[in-house]
């Protein structure tokens, strides 16, 4: 599986029970219900799906705009 900006939204929707159309890229995701074990849970399935980036990152960010910047940029620099 590659890892996409919509399959993290799905991902991250899924776990918060929303519908993926209501996470906004700019949505502070724990201010719709994503909390730290949710969290931990999407970044190792993200791992499992070939993603390198540790939890740190994404503790540090709270929206999947930001998140997405982190993981997307640092892949294109190699």
């Amino acid at each position: 599986m590659t890892l996409t900006l919509e399959q993290m939204r799905k991902d991250i929707a899924e776990l918060i029970e929303l519908d993926p159309s209501e996470v906004r890229d700019d949505d502070v995701l724990p201010d719709l219900g994503l909390d730290s074990l949710r969290l931990m849970r999407l970044v190792l399935a993200w791992e499992e799906a070939g993603l390198t980036a540790d939890f740190g990152l994404f503790a540090e960010y709270s929206t999947l705009g930001e998140w997405w910047r982190e993981v997307v940029l640092p892949a294109q620099a190699v």
